[in-house]
């Protein structure tokens, strides 16, 4: 009989050390005064029925559970995709994880449109048994790219991942709507870098 809280533990631990150091990047973007490439961080533990329905769908035992790479799961939002080639490159220069695999789904959107970068990273979490070592998934994503994403997913559940064409139509075109968006911001980031600093000054003052 698999001890779920005790088996999840680890992967709690991984998910809220990861928030608050990405959360340090952020504050020290704004210590700098200058535009931070991370606008906020989330993270989340798979439940156990989300993780009995992965390992199904791999066709895995409950014995490899721990092959399963997104059971500890953050998020890092940006308001740019420029932002998040910032991002990757100073995860990649981190030395507190190791990068097992990178997945470019913005370069290379999926078929339904999905657009995302993925890095499966190995965290070494400090125990009372030692050291554990436990895989976790980090998407770097813009705030558009996350709308989408949530949306979908939300869909995902009410058809099992079989949509309607109509619906897989719509998504196909908001995918697209929601990256020509991150494409006409970046084209006025430098206006909106330069107004943001202008709002953040003034409300330092006020």
């Amino acid at each position: 009989m698999m001890e779920w809280e005790e088996f999840l533990e680890p992967y709690k631990q991984a998910v809220e050390e990861l928030k608050v150091k990405l959360k340090s990047l952020r504050r020290q973007f704004e210590l700098k005064k200058t535009h931070s490439a991370i606008e906020f961080v989330t993270g989340r533990v798979k439940p156990v029925p989300s993780i009995l329905d992965k390992l199904k769908q791999k066709n895995l035992t409950i014995d490899r559970v721990e092959e399963l790479y997104d059971i500890a799961g953050i998020r890092i939002m940006c308001q740019f995709v420029d932002d998040i080639k910032q991002v990757v490159q100073l995860l990649r220069d981190r030395n507190d994880f190791e990068i097992v695999e990178e997945k470019d789904y913005i370069t290379n959107k999926k078929e339904s449109g999905y657009r995302s970068y993925h890095m499966i990273i190995r965290y070494p979490v400090q125990t009372i048994h030692g050291e554990k070592k436990v895989l976790a998934e980090i998407q770097i994503r813009t705030l558009a790219m996350n709308f989408w994403a949530t949306i979908e997913h939300s869909l995902n559940y009410k058809y099992n991942g079989q949509f309607p064409e109509d619906i897989l139509f719509r998504l196909k075109r908001a995918a697209e709507a929601a990256y020509s968006l991150d494409e006409e911001m970046s084209l006025i980031r430098e206006e909106i870098r330069e107004a943001q600093v202008v709002f953040s000054n003034k409300k330092e003052h006020s």
